[in-house]
């Protein structure tokens, strides 16, 4: 969990297999405690928006922005998707609508059936062209694929055919070994490629927050992409993975070092109003190393604009090149207790 200002809040683990929607209620309720927070506008995308999790979001008296997926709307949806009445342009390659429509959830009730339950949410739909373009390229990879899947079938099996599989029609797997089963029936999806071309670009929206306008909703969504951001730094910058230590309390320790290492960088960023992203940010101070160079004496021959603006921020002067231990402990001592 992040706030606004893409700051993380707190997090928690859970084993490889366990279910990204799973994670939600018991990590929501456990920050609400801890910090004493009112009413929350949880941002997350369609992988967080189950009806559990909605009618969980709700009966806290707090309020929700979900991605829902645009080919996996019903034929309702889909057709007010594709009805050009009612955008607002912004633009020749940008547009949105809005409405307050009922939306159908399926909830767990106690016994552990599902119900289902209708809730009155807006719904705000909105197309990018460079959305559009970019799904076209990522989908003409795959059709490639699943021409030469069809072509020469026996150089695939069920998993080097991921991600082509899906526009390929009678493809089935044999269970033990995973090879194709039928070689001579497969064909392209033509209908199912025109149907997805159809919505490329199209982003929908669900949310409890119906009193914000359209262009409200999508700018609040579209803070989301810190978090696909710090996912990617704590990956490769901050190497959370892979792991290279196995007891629970080490791989907890290791994950905790990782998440205040990206808590202290995303503070730097916010404070230097983000003029440097915090990958650059993360490179200069890695770089930033001493060598002694006699006894007392340590050189510091690194030093950038990214370094300079950090020195600023927190008063630490990055510049001097010769320093003494004393002067290096000082500077750390410092930095305690600001």
């Amino acid at each position: 969990f992040m706030d606004t200002n893409g700051i993380p809040i707190t997090y928690d683990l859970y084993s490889g297999n366990t279910n990204d929607c799973l994670t939600y209620r018991p990590t929501f309720s456990r920050m609400k405690k801890e910090f004493d927070l009112g009413k929350v506008i949880v941002v997350a995308d369609k992988g967080m928006s189950t009806g559990d999790n909605i009618q969980y979001t709700l009966s806290a008296n707090d309020g929700f922005v979900f991605s829902y997926s645009a080919r996996g709307a019903n034929k309702a949806l889909k057709d007010y998707i594709l009805d050009e009445e009612g955008y607002v342009f912004k633009g020749d390659d940008y547009k949105w609508k809005e409405r307050i429509y009922p939306t159908e959830i399926w909830v767990t009730m106690t016994s552990g059936k599902k119900q289902k339950k209708t809730i009155d949410a807006k719904q705000v739909v909105f197309y990018s062209e460079k959305y559009a373009k970019k799904a076209r390229m990522e989908r003409a990879k795959a059709i490639e694929k699943a021409k030469k899947l069809i072509k020469t079938p026996s150089n695939y099996n069920r998993s080097t055919s991921y991600g082509a599989a899906g526009y390929v029609k009678n493809l089935s797997f044999v269970k033990d070994t995973g090879e194709i089963a039928d070689i001579t029936a497969l064909s392209l999806d033509e209908e199912k490629i025109k149907a997805q071309e159809a919505l490329d670009g199209y982003y929908v929206l669900i949310t409890s927050e119906y009193k914000k306008s359209a262009s409200e909703v999508i700018e609040i969504y579209r803070g989301l992409w810190k978090i696909e951001e710090s996912f990617k730094v704590t990956k490769s910058d901050l190497e959370t993975r892979p792991v290279y230590v196995s007891t629970q309390d080490h791989i907890k320790a290791h994950f905790l070092t990782c998440f205040i290492a990206l808590v202290l960088a995303r503070i730097l960023e916010f404070k230097m109003d983000g003029k440097h992203t915090i990958t650059r940010i993360i490179d200069s101070l890695s770089k930033c190393t001493c060598t002694n160079v006699d006894q007392n004496y340590y050189l510091f021959d690194y030093y950038d604009e990214v370094l300079k603006d950090i020195g600023d921020v927190t008063n630490v002067d990055f510049s001097t090149k010769i320093r003494t231990l004393q002067q290096i402990k000082k500077n750390i001592s410092e930095t305690k207790t600001r």
